[in-house]
């Protein structure tokens, strides 16, 4: 399991509800559920990764998170709602971030953060868009549309009243450092945040 999903279940207390958006082949949910005793679904868009969803069993919903997740989902309908590398992906984060915490209690989003010194290097040196191990992609064919930084979700958290209950700030590794702690939003790779209504 990826290094940033251990992070993700160490928050997660068990026999809880969750919901995973942008679930991938469903490992995360299929660790908690083993090991965590949850009850899930997961929403994902692509068919190779549902089918390994079904094959693992775990619940799959094929739907495109830009529609949002009322037609699928009530008010609290979850105890954590997790979004993992996924919203910079996503249409309107804000909104979909609003959606989290209307269907749980709690969400747990993880993110790029695009103010990571070697991207500002390579913007400011090179004068060309960043290609990282966390952002592998040319800016003509990536599929992240909306790149943030820790500063700018905290601002859009703030702003929607939306409680910070705990940020780590890791490298590609998922390892933490004493720069990081110091300086998250110029020496983090990538943030874990854990996010409550106010």
């Amino acid at each position: 399991m990826r290094a940033d999903l251990n992070r993700i279940r160490e928050w997660i207390k068990p026999n809880s509800r969750v919901l995973d958006l942008g679930c991938g082949d469903g490992t995360l949910l299929n660790n908690l559920q083993k090991t965590r005793f949850v009850q899930g679904y997961g929403l994902e868009i692509d068919h190779a990764k549902i089918t390994q969803c079904i094959q693992k069993k775990v619940a799959v919903i094929q739907a495109d998170l830009n529609k949002g997740l009322q037609q699928y989902f009530a008010d609290d309908s979850f105890d954590y709602v997790v979004m993992s590398q996924t919203l910079q992906a996503t249409q309107r984060p804000d909104l979909l971030i609003n959606e989290m915490l209307r269907v749980g209690k709690e969400a747990i989003v993880t993110f790029p953060n695009h103010a990571h010194w070697k991207n500002r290097f390579s913007l400011g040196v090179r004068g060309k868009m960043p290609i990282t191990r966390t952002l592998p992609y040319q800016w003509y064919d990536t599929p992240n549309t909306h790149l943030c930084t820790l500063k700018d979700f905290e601002v859009l958290c703030k702003n929607q009243d939306i409680q910070l209950v705990k940020r780590e700030v890791v490298d590609y590794s998922h390892k933490q450092s004493l720069l990081m702690q110091y300086m998250p939003n110029l020496f983090g790779e990538i943030a874990i945040y854990h996010l409550t209504k106010k």
